[in-house]
């Protein structure tokens, strides 16, 4: 069979057109051998290749430009159809990624937007002509036709367009014979209803035209890689963020579980909303303490957390002595304020053991189970290894579990045996998580019936003693942590613990860890928030010995060389400049009464006029050590006042396996250290030049490029609506590279984006976005009214254009108000906690705003355990305030 290629596309000088697809005529989809497209002057670039009968095959085109890196198309791939024919002629369109192609995700297609009519087998026949187009944002009871100017194509007449018949994918397309048809044609699409065929609206644009068709006898043509062009309003939803930890139910255990997701969805029914967002629910089991609540230091990026199982649905246990202590310790569970966690997980694993040792070999042998540990054994075998290791050595640290201190699959295998002695205790585990897992599915299920997108959260983190570290130690750099720089949520910078990735080795097994995350994740979830979006593009990494986050820096970087600096005119010391500048009057400042205490224990002078910590306090990590279980307030005091000097430096110098490289990182925020306060003039002008040059100019395209490696073959793993977190220090290639592979970003009003900005508008926000009023991290609408009084006045004045003194608290008129604004955003999702939707009524929402706070980021440990206030059936009863959300979500377009 012959396939003539022919791609309308203007390039510049210099660049030529190849082709690459999975036929081995092809390349085999490696660019290196794509074959070259001819020019025919006309603006097409034609290539004619020849292919076995029946041949399903997909292929792209790229840029070639010498000197340059091969820009290949980024859209959708074009895909050619079997056939017996002796010839077909393909008329494609270069694809770059559609600004609809959210609409293209699981989301839209499997919820929002979900079609009920099977895809049609397209027939390729002998002189027929094939138009194909995406028609992605069509709602379920309409469907596209082809209207022309021709007999064929209806004269124009929408009643005798030609209805196109569904190919799945979001593609649609009509086939009509060439017999008597002449060409060129005019043509539109237009959009019917599907019930009574009556137009609801022509495409925009100017007339399309199928070209002049020189054709050998017998051949089929097809045109394809077209868009509907979609005049009406862009679609926009509303939704609810909550974590499932925080529902509550009137048969609850004292915290939200997977079934408690289903009276949520069905209270966005009622209200008219389309998504729910929810926290990591991955199993964060280390401690069997509180300190276990941080739903973001998951033992694995598999398993699901045992806590949000519903036992009763996972079996009634046998022995009515246990069920009925179960039952009694349930009702005073779920009548606490806020979330007992220990007593909660205690509660549920003490019943799923029971409930093991009753039902277990039976659960095991079952065919549901037996398919769920096939499908999953990959991770599964290890989870429950560790889990079972953890318990046997006390401890998720696996450098203390003796010979398993290194992962080993033959030693696991042995556990694992089904004839071995510890196989039922690794069994145990499986049990759990199927039980998770049918729990989870069937909520995922019920959602997508409903039509509302059940959106996850991916951590960009995983704990340094986790399955994950334990099995694949070579993906991680285990020796720093990831963090944040310092900002509105922290002033020293956020440590989080967790290492950061060694990207050169993950690439080179082509991110399969990353893909097999995603795709664990899609088993769930049509829709994923990327935590913190910026570590694709670089993380901000601290030294092992560093425990705040100021102390840390971009990787991958461009530090400075010496003579770099120099350049910029500043008289670069490194004694100076890269240990901490003490001077008598920045000790006395910190210190006070204390100060000769300090000098005299703590620190020595130095032959720079002024003090260095001595030895044993030099790092961070040994200043905290030593005061470690200290808890007056003097020791206190004095930890963070060394804590601080820690952090008086303007470079920090980079290390490759323990050694200096002679490369410098300015220290973040150094303009606020008294080490810079104390340069003169000049040299405050040339650091400040060097600092904004590394810190907003050097890295854009190098971050850019960093982020284009990693991100679109994850985005391709999956179906899933992609969401980036993109908050903080933002570099300017983040708008542009999400904005391109069409990720959509999270915004902030009292987070603004744009320098000198105190508040946001949501009526500039960009199409492709999320918008909220909050985040987990932030305190809720109502507490930060009262957080800053002088601000919340601000925004009272010029934001709400409301007269006078703002009152005391934010009434729920004034919630109204700006949740009414949000919704009017044009952002494509308009998604609120759940505390600030109940804001907006005064008798349902908390009577203490501060006791809706979710997280404290600036609290390393702070206990996750907010919960609802009223039960989730309680909610569905409440007609009247239900019935406001959704007028105001309607009268907005969403």
């Amino acid at each position: 069979m012959t396939i003539h290629f022919n791609l309308e596309y203007h390039t510049r000088w210099g660049q030529e057109i190849f082709l690459t697809g999975s036929l081995p005529a092809l390349g085999s989809d490696d660019i290196q051998k794509a074959i070259p497209l001819h020019y025919d002057e006309k603006g097409h670039w034609l290539a004619t290749i020849h292919v076995p009968e029946n041949e399903n095959f997909s292929y792209r085109y790229l840029i070639r430009e010498k000197d340059k890196n091969d820009l290949p198309e980024k859209g959708i791939t074009h895909h050619a159809p079997k056939s017996t024919l002796t010839e077909i002629y393909l008329y494609d369109q270069w694809q770059n990624i559609p600004e609809e192609m959210p609409f293209f995700s699981s989301a839209f297609a499997s919820c929002i937007l979900s079609r009920k009519e099977n895809p049609v087998q397209e027939v390729i026949a002998p002189d027929t002509l094939i138009i194909r187009c995406f028609a992605s944002t069509l709602l379920p009871d309409q469907i596209p036709a082809l209207c022309g100017e021709c007999a064929t194509t209806g004269n124009w007449n929408p009643e005798n367009a030609l209805k196109m018949e569904y190919s799945g994918n979001c593609e649609w397309s009509i086939t009509f014979p060439l017999k008597g048809f002449n060409t060129p044609c005019n043509y539109k699409f237009v959009v019917l209803d599907k019930q009574n065929n009556s137009l609801i609206y022509w495409e925009s644009g100017p007339n399309r035209t199928i070209p002049p068709l020189q054709l050998s006898p017998n051949a089929s043509v097809i045109i394809s890689g077209l868009y509907i062009n979609n005049p009406q309003k862009r679609w926009k939803g509303a939704g609810v963020a909550i974590p499932v930890f925080s529902l509550r139910s009137e048969n609850g255990f004292g915290i939200g579980e997977f079934p408690d997701l289903i009276p949520l969805i069905d209270w966005a029914v009622s209200t008219g909303q389309k998504i729910i967002q929810i926290l990591p629910v991955n199993d964060t089991t280390m401690t069997h303490t509180w300190h276990d609540s941080y739903p973001y230091n998951a033992n694995s990026i598999f398993a699901l957390h045992p806590a949000y199982i519903n036992p009763e649905n996972a079996g009634i246990l046998q022995d009515s002595t246990k069920m009925e202590a179960y039952y009694h310790e349930k009702e005073k569970l779920n009548q606490l304020p806020d979330i007992d966690y220990e007593r909660v997980t205690k509660g549920k694993w003490d019943y799923l053991r029971h409930l093991f040792d009753e039902t277990g070999v039976a659960t095991l042998n079952s065919h549901g189970f037996r398919q769920f540990f096939i499908n999953n054994r990959e991770w599964l075998i290890p989870y429950a290894a560790f889990s079972y290791l953890r318990e046997k050595y006390d401890t998720p640290d696996f450098n203390w579990w003796e010979e398993y201190n290194r992962f080993d699959p033959i030693a696991i295998g042995h556990l694992s045996d089904p004839e071995s002695e510890t196989y039922m205790d690794l069994a145990f585990y499986y049990f759990v998580q199927f039980q998770a897992d049918r729990q989870l599915k069937a909520v995922s299920d019920y959602a997508r019936k409903k039509g509302v997108v059940l959106k996850g959260d991916i951590p960009i983190g995983i704990s340094r003693t986790s399955v994950d570290a334990w099995m694949n130690p070579d993906l991680f750099h285990l020796n720093s942590q990831a963090g944040a720089p310092p900002d509105d949520f922290s002033r020293a910078g956020q440590n989080w613990g967790f290492p950061t990735y060694n990207w050169e080795v993950m690439k080179e097994n082509h991110f399969d860890w990353w893909k097999k995350r995603f795709q664990k994740m899609s088993d769930y979830f049509d829709a994923y928030r990327i935590d913190h979006i910026l570590g694709f593009f670089r993380i901000w990494e601290i030294p092992v010995k560093a425990t705040q986050g100021i102390l840390g820096h971009f990787n991958p970087a461009l530090p400075y060389s010496a003579d770099e600096i120099y350049h910029f005119g500043f008289n670069f010391n490194p004694e100076r400049d890269t240990r901490p500048f003490i001077r008598e009057d920045l000790i006395r400042n910190l210190f006070g009464d204390d100060s000769e205490e300090v000098k005299e224990e703590y620190l020595d002078p130095n032959d720079n006029q002024g003090y260095s910590l001595k030895k044993e306090f030099d790092t961070q990590l040994e200043i905290v050590n030593y005061f470690n279980g200290q808890t007056d307030e003097k020791s206190g005091r004095i930890r963070d006042g060394l804590l601080h000097l820690a952090t008086e430096i303007l470079f920090i110098p980079e290390y490759k396996d323990g050694m200096r490289t002679g490369k410098y990182h300015p220290r973040i925020a150094a303009q606020n250290t008294n080490s810079y306060a104390s340069l003169d003039w000049d040299q405050k002008n040339a650091y400040d030049r060097l600092y904004n040059h590394f810190f907003y100019e050097r890295h854009n395209e190098f971050w850019a490029d960093k982020a284009y490696e990693k991100l679109p073959p994850l985005l391709a793993a999956t179906q899933m609506l992609a969401c980036g977190e993109d908050l903080g220090m933002i570099p300017a290639c983040v708008e542009e590279v999400m904005e391109d592979l069409r990720i959509l970003s999270l915004e902030i009003q009292r987070m603004p984006k744009k320098e000198g900005v105190t508040f946001d508008t949501p009526a500039t926000y960009p199409y492709l976005s999320v918008c909220t009023t909050s985040t987990h991290d932030m305190s809720t609408l109502r507490e930060w009214w009262t957080e800053n009084p002088a601000l919340s006045q601000q925004y009272y004045n010029q934001i709400l254009n409301r007269e006078g003194y703002k009152p005391a608290d934010c009434t729920s008129d004034i919630c109204t108000q700006i949740i009414d604004q949000h919704l009017a955003s044009p952002a494509m999702f308009t998604i609120l906690p759940w505390q600030d939707w109940l804001s907006m009524d005064e008798k349902l929402r908390r009577k203490n705003a501060k006791e809706e706070r979710i997280n404290i980021p600036s609290v390393a440990r702070h206990y996750w355990r907010y919960r609802m206030h009223i039960p989730l059936e309680k909610l569905l009863e409440e007609y009247d305030f239900n019935k406001k959300i959704k007028d105001m979500i309607v009268s907005n377009n969403r």
